[in-house]
This record gives C-alpha cells, sequence and structure tokens, in this order.
C-alpha cells in the first residue's frame, strides 16, 4: 500500500482545510474560476475530475464481464444494492429530514437543492476510489473489476433516467439536457478514453506484455489521478468556504442523514453478503463498493444543474467531506469481520 492510501484521510483533510482558508483568503480568485463555463459545465472542475477519473477508467476491462456468469452472487449483491435500494434509501432520507424532522430549520428552496446533492450521490455508485477500500480490505482484484466494469456499464443508461425520475419526485426541475450531457461527459468519455488507452498498450504484445505494459503506465499516471483528486478537493470546499465558515449548521444537517444513509446501506449490504456466504475477499469489497458514492460524478453533475454555490453543490461537497473518515471506518469494520465469512466458496 502506497503512502497516498495508507495516510489518505490526512490528505484528504489537508486539502478540505487549504480550500477553506483559500476560499476566504482569495475569494475574488474563485469566483473567477466559477466563471469559466461552458454550456453550464465549469471548465476547471471538469478538467480536474478528468484528470482524476481517466487513469482509473483504464483500469477496466470490459472483456471481464463475460466471467460474470461464473461467480453471480457477489457481482447480484452489488447491483442489488447499487441500482435497486441505495439511490431510494438516499431520496426517502433527504425528503424524511429536509421535507419533515428539519422544515423548520432551513428554508424550502435550499431544502429542495439539498434533496437533490443527496440524490445525486446515491444514484452514483462508487467507481475511482473502489480500488483503493478493494485493496485496503484485501479484496480479490479481479472481482473488484468485474463488479466495477458492470457498474460503469449500467451507469451510462441508468444514471441520467433514475436521477431524473428522483428528482422529479421530488419536485426538482430537471434539464434533461444538462444532465445527458454530464453522463456523456464524466462517464461515456473517460470510459471511452480509457477502453482506448487499455487497447493501444495491448496491441501487439503478449499476455505478460500486457499486464506490464498496462501497469507501467498506470504507475505514470497515479501522481496525476491523486493531484486530480486533491486538486478537486480544494476547490470544491474554495467555493463553499463562505458557507461552511458561515453556516456551519448547514453542514451539520446535511451530514446527518450522509451518515445515516452510508452506515444504513453498509449494515444491509454486510448482513446479506454473510447471509449469502460470500467470502470475505468478495463480501468486503461488494459492500464497500454499494455503500461509498461516485462523488466526483455527483460534484460535476450538481454544479452543472444548479450552479457552483447552490445548496446541491454544497450537499455533494458535504459527501465527500463524510465519505471519507466514514468509509475508512467501514474498512475498519470489514477487517476485524473478516473471521465472520468464508474464505473461498463458488459465489
Amino acid at each position: 500500500m502506497g503512502i497516498f492510501e495508507r495516510y489518505l484521510s490526512v490528505w484528504i483533510a489537508l486539502c478540505i482545510a487549504v480550500g477553506v482558508l483559500l476560499g476566504n483568503w482569495i475569494p475574488t480568485v474563485f469566483a473567477v474560476i466559477a466563471e469559466l463555463e461552458v454550456a453550464h459545465v465549469n471548465l476547471v472542475v471538469a478538467l480536474f475530475i478528468w484528470v482524476m477519473i481517466y487513469p482509473m477508467m483504464v483500469q477496466i476491462d470490459f472483456s471481464r464481464i463475460r466471467d460474470v456468469g461464473k461467480k453471480p452472487r457477489g457481482l447480484m449483491l452489488t447491483l442489488v444494492i447499487n441500482w435497486l435500494i441505495k439511490p431510494f434509501s438516499m431520496a426517502a432520507l433527504g425528503w424524511l429530514f429536509f421535507k419533515v424532522l428539519f422544515a423548520d430549520l432551513v428554508d424550502p428552496q435550499s431544502a429542495g437543492e439539498y434533496i437533490a446533492g443527496m440524490i445525486l450521490l446515491g444514484v452514483a455508485p462508487c467507481t475511482a476510489m473502489v480500488f483503493v477500500w478493494s485493496q485496503l480490505t484485501d479484496g480479490d482484484p479481479d472481482y473488484t473489476l468485474v463488479q466495477v466494469s458492470v457498474n460503469d456499464l449500467i451507469m451510462i443508461f441508468a444514471f441520467a433516467p433514475i436521477a431524473a425520475f428522483l428528482l422529479g419526485v421530488s419536485d426538482i426541475a430537471v434539464p434533461w439536457e444538462t444532465l445527458l450531457l454530464s453522463v456523456v461527459l464524466y462517464v461515456v468519455l473517460p470510459l471511452i478514453a480509457g477502453i482506448f488507452t487499455r487497447n493501444r498498450l495491448n496491441r501487439r504484445l503478449g499476455k505478460d506484455g500486457e499486464k506490464h505494459n498496462l501497469e507501467h503506465f498506470l504507475h505514470r499516471m497515479k501522481p496525476w489521478s491523486v493531484l486530480g483528486l486533491l486538486a478537486t478537493v480544494v476547490l470544491l470546499f474554495g467555493f463553499q468556504a463562505e458557507v461552511i465558515l458561515t453556516q456551519p449548521q448547514t453542514i451539520v444537517l446535511i451530514a446527518i442523514p450522509l451518515l445515516l444513509q452510508t452506515y444504513g446501506i453498509f449494515l444491509i449490504a454486510y448482513l446479506a453478503a454473510k447471509k449469502l456466504r460470500l467470502p470475505h475477499n468478495i463480501a468486503a469489497p461488494a459492500c464497500l463498493i454499494g455503500t461509498s458514492n461516485f462523488f466526483e460524478l455527483a460534484v460535476a453533475v450538481a454544479i452543472s444543474l444548479f450552479g457552483l454555490h447552490s445548496g446541491a453543490a454544497l450537499a455533494t461537497v458535504v459527501g465527500v467531506l463524510v465519505e471519507v473518515p466514514v468509509m475508512l471506518s467501514l474498512v475498519m469494520i470489514v477487517n476485524r469481520t473478516r473471521h465472520w465469512f468464508q474464505e473461498e466458496q463458488n459465489v
């Protein structure tokens, strides 16, 4: 495990602090960056997210999908959690807290935007950080790759319709053109670029050569991916610095349902994995994939749909704030309960 993975929470915390400090120290710089938009897409945010996502997409091997039938139960668990439970439970929690429990604490427009941000987080299953969580729990890397590949393939077609449906049910206007553009920009195009790069690296090489060539490329790209992640965190918290410092109670209000969602979904998935008698090296990443979010996509879509300084964008940024420490706590739980699961079994 590299120094980045080992001290992930430290780097994220430092970048959050730097972003908040810079956002209050030089707000005009962030204001200028916020204006660099084309078709409601902020160019700087898009660049950093692409730098972060692209190396991860190169790892995805869609040829592995043909092996899905060999061990279906672990994959089915992930798909059920990601697409049949998580988006709807997130929307339900958002409505419960901001339309009922916190209705007197926030204005109706802000409440709707917070719910929208939560929905976008719930409809975006984790991709980029999956490999980190899998590695930290000694997950089966090949099976994790299959899970990510299938999820990303489904996300191309399911993200926009489910997001639009849940936003519409919550009485939030959905500009379909912007939503579809975001999916193409942050899912389809990075996937195509990753597939093209992978095929180009593997061309005219034997199996051993393919693996070496791909690993060498990913090793060279990893620092850029890390830089993209950290720069994105600094930028996002810089944009929301004023709200974070002047309205900390809002951050707490948003964090409460997000925490309940994360731990609740993990509990459902983990108990189901035990019931299915999955081996630990498949159960662990399956549950963590279903629990964590593709926050890069959620943030980008929230900014495109509602604006940089919207409540939806703030909710997705709070998702970043909550996710890393929470996921690391779940990694610890998973590692300490290894003895609950079978070591090896046809799943």
